[in-house]
């Protein structure tokens, strides 16, 4: 249910286009230099180059792995959060009778308190959606960060880009809770407070009894536990002394990498034109196009040293994308489909009505 778009080829390429003629560039540059202007001592030995690039490649697989656990920790936490609101939800509907009441309620009156309860679970799960949506002001200076908000300009907006929070959540709460909860910092910590006093209330008319009260009240606990975690990963970035300096060593690798690249190709060229001396002089001109081949060999060096730089920066670009999985971006966690998922689902098992549709997909892409 809550599955990406996987990224075609072509896509690939189209999101890294900028970048590859970039690379042809910087590729084609020291073989004019080499062959064109005639500047032979213009290169990098391989040997230290291959040194280099195996410790950005351990540098680059280190903040992937780093990036990943961030990614994959944000989608266990809140998988953790649609499993606790069903639970919460069942207890609503199966814990909150009359068994031990002090003055029994109408099966109305339970059913409104019940719907009460839900439905401010479900502006919880609205106000901790867009607090993990909230631009913080490290993000603003982050090229992911840039970047994808230019992509979601011309492709897609989340809607908390579009709506804003206070008219998602009023229909869920009641005026006096409204006021409440803006008149504070952080809304959904409070709106879990009014909610955990709130089943005080019950277990006081008798409607819950005490061991009920305390299982309820373990899931208010566990749901602070899951903001916390999400709070965490979104108010502590990926330490930028990594993130800066292997964006560095990635450069630095793809700006030497033509200049060591050429003499591996050069070699081969020689080879070749000590092939084509070897053999019966003939002048043909499958010889003479193989000999002119042979002697600017080097330019076969551009296509291989694009490749390579775009394997790297790409590699460095995924990373770079996925350290903060509450962004919005195509690649990140889908909160917002998963909070109507779980809103949908928890409404229908106390047989709710007005239930939303889910969200549509927008070019492909759900948030």
């Amino acid at each position: 249910m809550y599955t990406r778009r996987i990224f075609p080829v072509t896509t690939v390429l189209k999101w890294t286009r900028r970048h590859i003629f970039l690379f042809l560039i910087l590729a084609t540059i020291p073989v004019i230099l080499f062959d064109v202007i005639g500047i032979k001592w213009f290169r990098v030995p391989w040997l230290p180059l291959g040194v280099l690039g195996t410790a950005v490649a351990f540098i680059v697989s280190f903040k992937n792995n780093a990036s990943y656990d961030r990614l994959w920790e944000a989608r266990k936490i809140w998988g953790g959060i649609v499993n606790t609101s069903r639970s919460f939800t069942i207890m609503v509907k199966d814990y909150i009778t009359n068994d031990f009441a002090i003055d029994n309620s109408s099966e109305s009156e339970l059913k409104s308190i019940k719907r009460e309860l839900v439905h401010r679970h479900i502006a919880w799960l609205t106000a901790l959606r867009y607090q993990m949506r909230k631009e913080k002001p490290w993000e603003k200076h982050l090229k992911n960060t840039r970047s994808n908000r230019e992509f979601r300009s011309r492709k897609y907006l989340v809607c908390e880009d579009e709506q804003p929070i206070s008219e998602i959540i009023k229909p869920y709460i009641s005026q006096k809770e409204y006021d409440e909860v803006f008149a504070k910092g952080n809304q959904a910590s409070q709106l879990l407070g009014i909610q955990s006093k709130r089943l005080k209330e019950l277990k006081q008319k008798g409607l819950l009894d005490d061991f009920r009260h305390m299982e309820m009240t373990n899931l208010i606990v566990e749901l602070y536990t899951l903001q916390g975690k999400s709070e965490r990963i979104k108010n502590f970035p990926y330490p930028r002394q990594f993130a800066t300096l292997n964006y560095i060593f990635v450069w630095i690798f793809i700006i030497l990498l033509p200049f060591g690249i050429m003499e591996g190709f050069e070699a081969i060229g020689d080879h070749i034109s000590r092939d084509l001396a070897s053999h019966t002089s003939t002048t043909s001109a499958v010889h003479k196009f193989q000999e002119f081949i042979a002697r600017h060999f080097e330019w076969f060096s551009i296509p291989f040293s694009t490749l390579l730089a775009w394997v790297f920066h790409t590699m460095e670009t995924i990373g770079e994308n996925t350290e903060n999985p509450f962004e919005g971006s195509p690649n990140d966690v889908p909160i917002t489909d998963m909070s109507r998922g779980i809103e949908i689902d928890i409404r229908e098992l106390i047989d709710d009505t007005d239930i939303p549709a889910p969200y549509e997909w927008k070019n492909h892409i759900v948030m």
